[in-house]
Order: structure tokens, then sequence, then C-alpha cells
């Protein structure tokens, strides 16, 4: 499945066909270069979820979590991790396992460790700087 979004004005459109998409899913894998917009779709999508705090990149921090409109939300950044044993040592099979929504930022740089069933999203920036968001299922 491919949603586009043409602009950020129309960001909001394609995160709730994101979220319809979404079903019964919880592990999101967010893959894209730099810059190519992963951080403010999951941002948006978290909006439209009813985050009311604050949503900003865990780059530091490595996971944030928010309260939504079903539950807790976690938003990861993998970017930094120089080990994957870091990835051991904050527990995340706690969250990954947690029934809990996972937003994963480098997905890429933790590949073995993700479930099965993750949901792989890719966003690649056309020529026309527009969002190609590919939605494809984990399984």
């Amino acid at each position: 499945m491919e949603i586009q979004i043409k602009s950020l004005d129309d960001i909001q459109r394609a995160t709730r066909q994101f979220i319809d998409l979404m079903s019964d899913a919880k592990v999101f894998a967010f893959y894209g270069k730099m810059g190519s917009g992963k951080t403010t779709f999951i941002k948006a999508i978290c909006e439209e979820l009813g985050v009311e705090d604050v949503i900003t990149s865990p780059t530091f921090a490595i996971v944030n979590e928010y309260e939504g409109n079903y539950g807790s939300i976690y938003h990861f950044d993998f970017y930094r991790i120089k080990k994957i044993e870091e990835v051991y040592d904050m527990g995340y099979e706690d969250y990954f396992y947690s029934g809990n929504i996972c937003f994963i930022e480098w997905p890429e740089l933790i590949e073995d460790l993700l479930p099965q069933d993750a949901v792989r999203v890719n966003i690649h920036e056309n020529e026309h700087g527009e969002r190609i968001v590919t939605i494809l299922n984990g399984e």
C-alpha cells in the first residue's frame, strides 16, 4: 500500500489513511533517508492518535513515551546506537512486546531485534519533493 504526501498541508489526510491501515499491528519500523520525513510523519500520527504532549525526536533519549487515546505510544530513534548491547540494556523487549504502539526510526540498525510481525514503512522523497509512504505488512 502507498500513501502520497504532496505537502505538509496534506499530512493530516495521509496520517488518517495510515491509521486506517494500522489494524491490530503494534510495531512499525520506519525506513528512510535522513530528512525524508520520518519524524514529521510519526509526530502527525501521534497527534491524530490523541497525544497532547509536545512530540519530539528521541534522538538523544532513544525512546519517548506518549499517552494517546489508545494508551501508551513509544517512539524510538536508534540513529545514535553504537552497539546492539545498548538496545539490550534499555530493555527493548519490554517495549516491543508490551502490546502498545511502537514507532521506530532507523530500524535497520537493530533489524535482528525487530518482531517478525513488525510493519515496515518506507518513506521516500520523489523529485518533486512529495513523500511516498510504502507500507509492507510484517511476517
